[in-house]
């Protein structure tokens, strides 16, 4: 298998290969285009936007300072935010539901390196996908590590950082992020978190 076919079936790939690399600079490229549009230029900023994602539904809004290793593997639903300065390293897929609002200074990775120092000489990586449901707040600051499933209606506080999965209907925060309340959908009705307290 050549290092791009490992990485796409989730296994160890070199970092430094090539094709790998020829895919993150494709996608830095775009993602300076978008970030030198004028903010106010909101319509040249959504074509933009929707040239680096996979897929995006209505309501695409990126603000300054967006980043990303490809681009393709980004697909978001309706009324999706990015404000300031996130990062989504989408080496495998991210999939981000409806009404989404995603806080400055956040990093969403799908990338991940070996402990062992042996294999980081050998620029070993390996990547899990991400998955945010709908209705979903991820404050500032926060970071969303690889293989992470977030539920719906989930509020992420600012500062966090998400080792493991988090149900839907719940607030979760801290280092490393638990859930810490249950919150009612109001859309659909259901309250229950279904996670630890």
């Amino acid at each position: 298998m050549t290092e791009l076919e490992k990485l796409d079936a989730g296994l160890e790939y070199d970092f430094y290969d090539e094709a790998v690399n020829a895919r993150k600079l494709h996608a830095a490229e775009k993602c300076v285009r978008l970030n030198s549009i004028n903010p106010s230029e909101t319509e040249e900023i959504e074509k933009a936007a929707r040239d680096l994602f996979g897929s995006a539904g209505r309501g695409l809004t990126v603000l300054p300072g967006f980043c990303c290793d490809n681009g393709k593997n980004i697909r978001v639903g309706d009324d999706f935010l990015a404000n300031y300065n996130v990062t989504i390293l989408d080496i495998a897929p991210v999939k981000i539901g409806a009404h989404v609002m995603i806080g400055p200074n956040t990093l969403i990775t799908t990338v991940n390196h070996p402990l062992s120092p042996a294999k980081r000489r050998r620029h070993i990586g390996i990547a899990k996908p991400v998955t945010i449901g709908d209705d979903v707040w991820i404050g500032g600051g926060c970071t969303i590590l690889p293989g992470v499933t977030i539920g719906n209606n989930v509020v992420i506080a600012a500062g966090a950082v998400v080792t493991k999965d988090v149900p839907s209907n719940c607030v979760a925060g801290g280092v490393p992020a638990r859930v810490v309340k249950e919150i009612p959908d109001d859309v659909d009705g259901r309250r229950s978190c279904g996670g630890e307290r």
